[in-house]
């Protein structure tokens, strides 16, 4: 896995052994099998729910949970390029965001000598100011690199699931 860590973006990759097809399958329609649970990756914590993408441009990514309050669904972005088996990229939004901030995850799936690189690139960062919550109180440089971990977590929970999917 490489992290890359230039400006408002971060870039972090991971290898699968799957062609892209699968790759693009697995990380679209399994998103809940492989998404890591816990307060620190899902708006629900740890609570039994979902969390999925709806296909095709304009789909969301959302979770669903049930919460102290009963049902619970959180829409975290918008699919704004939906290219099968090559690409994928949605619009981000935490769920401490204003209605009109936002960031973008732009996903690519390359194949590769041993199978697919998927590549994550989440930008927009510069957008958000310094003091919003969002940034923990980090300045640009720590806050980057703690998405670009945030990330690498991920993608390493991805290619976990791959590797156990038969």
């Amino acid at each position: 896995m490489s992290v890359g860590v230039p400006g408002d973006q971060v870039e972090v990759s991971v290898i699968v052994a799957v062609d892209p097809v699968a790759a693009f399958d697995l990380f679209t329609r399994e998103t809940d099998l492989w998404w890591r649970r816990g307060l620190r990756f899902r708006a629900g914590g740890r609570s039994p729910g979902a969390l999925q993408f709806e296909p095709g441009v304009g789909g969301r990514l959302f979770e669903e949970f049930t919460g102290d309050a009963g049902p619970c669904l959180v829409e975290f972005g918008r699919i704004t390029l939906w290219q099968p088996p090559a690409r994928l990229v949605f619009e981000w939004r935490n769920v401490n965001f204003a209605p009109d901030e936002r960031t973008e995850v732009d996903i690519s799936f390359e194949a590769s000598d041993s199978g697919t690189r998927v590549t994550v690139i989440h930008r927009g960062w510069a957008g958000l100011p310094a003091d919003h919550p969002a940034r923990h109180g980090k300045e640009t440089a720590a806050f980057i690199r703690m998405i670009g971990l945030w990330w690498g977590d991920l993608l390493s929970a991805f290619r976990e699931h791959v590797a156990r999917h038969p």
